[in-house]
C-alpha cells in the first residue's frame, strides 16, 4: 500500500531555505518557478545562451544563469529539461560541478530509471511529480489550491532528510493542498510511460482519428464527426474525471449506455490487453527508452514526420477552423 501525505506531514520551511535552480522553463518549470517563488522558496532559472525562454524567464521577474552557473549557485537542481537532454546536459554542465550539499530533482522517473544519468553516491536524488501539466499545476495554485504528485526517494541527501524535502518541494507548489503519494522513481517511469502509450495519448488519439475517418468515409459531413469523435470527448472526460467509470455509466443516457456494452468488446478486443503487455515489457526492459534516445540522435526523424502528418490530417484542419469558432481564439494564441 503507498503511503499518503497531507498538509500536516509537509514543512514548507526545508525548501524555502535552499537556493533552488530550475533548469529549463517551459511548461512545468515556468509552474515549478512561480510556484515555488510564491511560496517563499529563493529560485533562479539555468538555461543555455540562445533559449527563447531567456528573456521569458527575466520578464516575470527571474534571475536566469547558464546551467553551470545556476548549479554552483544553487543547492537544488531541478531538471525542468526535455528527457532525452538530460544525459548530456548532465555531463556537460552539471556533473564536474556538484558537491555534497547538493540534491538532484526530478519531475518524472525516466532518466534515473533508465540509468540516462549516474548520479554521484553523495548527493541526495528525489522526485516531485505532479499529476497536470504545467498550466494546471499554476491554475490550481493560483486558486488556493494544487494538484495531487508523486514522490520518491532514489539517494539520501546530506541532512538525511530526502523525504521531508520532497514533501516540503510539494508543499511549495501547491500539492499538500491536495495529496502527495510517494512512490519509486521505478514505477512512476513505467507507469507514466504505460499510460501515455496506451490509454491517453496512443489510445486515444488512435480512436479519435479511426472514428473520424470511418464517420466521413461513410459519408457524413466532416462537422458532424468532429463534434462525434473529438469535441465532445471533454464532456465525457470530465465525468469520468469527477465520478469515475461508474459515473459515466450513471450520467449519459441508456442510450448511451447500452451501446457502450455491446460495442466496448469490439472496439477494444481482448487481444489489445495483450497488446498493452507487450507495450508495457518493452518500457520495463528499456527498449522503448534506447528507442527514444536513438529518435533523439536521429533529430527527431518519427516525431517530425507524425507531427506534419497530423498537421496536415482533415480533422485538424477542420478542427482549426472550429475551435476558433467555439472558443473565439482563446486556446489559438
Amino acid at each position: 500500500m503507498l503511503k499518503v501525505y497531507t498538509q500536516q506531514d509537509c514543512n514548507l520551511e526545508l525548501v524555502c531555505c535552499k537556493k533552488i535552480a530550475i533548469l529549463g522553463f517551459g511548461s512545468q518549470g515556468k509552474a515549478h518557478a512561480q510556484n515555488l517563488r510564491d511560496s517563499g522558496a529563493n529560485v533562479i532559472i539555468g538555461l543555455y545562451q540562445g533559449s527563447k525562454s531567456w528573456e521569458i524567464a527575466q520578464d516575470l521577474g527571474f534571475e536566469v544563469f547558464e546551467v553551470s552557473q545556476a548549479v554552483k549557485m544553487s543547492e537544488l537542481i531541478v531538471f525542468m529539461l526535455p528527457d532525452e537532454l538530460h544525459s548530456e546536459v548532465f555531463e556537460k554542465d552539471i556533473k564536474l560541478f556538484l558537491k555534497s550539499h547538493h540534491t538532484l530533482v526530478f519531475c518524472h522517473g525516466f532518466s534515473i530509471c533508465f540509468n540516462l544519468i549516474t548520479p554521484p553516491k553523495d548527493i541526495g536524488v528525489i522526485m516531485i511529480a505532479p499529476k497536470a501539466q504545467g498550466r494546471g499545476v499554476r491554475n490550481e495554485f493560483l486558486k488556493g489550491s494544487g494538484v495531487p504528485a508523486l514522490i520518491a526517494v532514489e539517494q539520501e541527501n546530506k541532512e538525511q532528510n530526502a523525504r521531508d524535502l520532497a514533501l516540503s518541494y510539494a508543499a511549495g507548489i501547491g500539492s499538500h493542498k491536495s495529496f502527495i503519494i510517494e512512490t519509486t522513481f521505478k514505477q512512476e517511469a513505467e507507469t507514466d510511460l504505460f499510460g501515455e502509450q496506451a490509454v491517453l495519448c496512443g489510445g486515444l488519439k488512435a480512436l479519435i482519428k479511426n472514428g473520424f475517418e470511418v464517420l466521413v468515409e461513410a459519408g457524413y459531413p466532416e462537422e458532424l464527426a468532429y463534434f462525434e469523435c473529438l469535441h465532445e470527448l471533454k464532456l465525457v472526460v470530465d465525468l469520468i474525471y469527477q465520478g469515475g467509470l461508474t459515473s459515466l455509466h450513471q450520467q449519459i443516457s441508456n442510450t448511451a449506455e447500452y451501446g457502450m456494452i455491446k460495442s466496448q468488446k469490439q472496439i477494444i478486443p481482448s487481444s489489445t490487453k495483450q497488446v498493452m503487455r507487450e507495450l508495457l515489457e518493452k518500457i520495463q526492459d528499456g527498449s522503448f527508452a534506447k528507442d527514444f534516445i536513438l529518435e533523439k540522435q536521429s533529430n527527431y526523424i518519427c516525431l517530425k514526420a507524425e507531427r506534419r502528418n497530423i498537421k496536415e490530417h482533415s480533422i485538424e484542419k477542420l478542427g482549426d477552423s472550429l475551435r476558433k469558432k467555439i472558443f473565439k481564439d482563446k486556446f489559438n494564441n
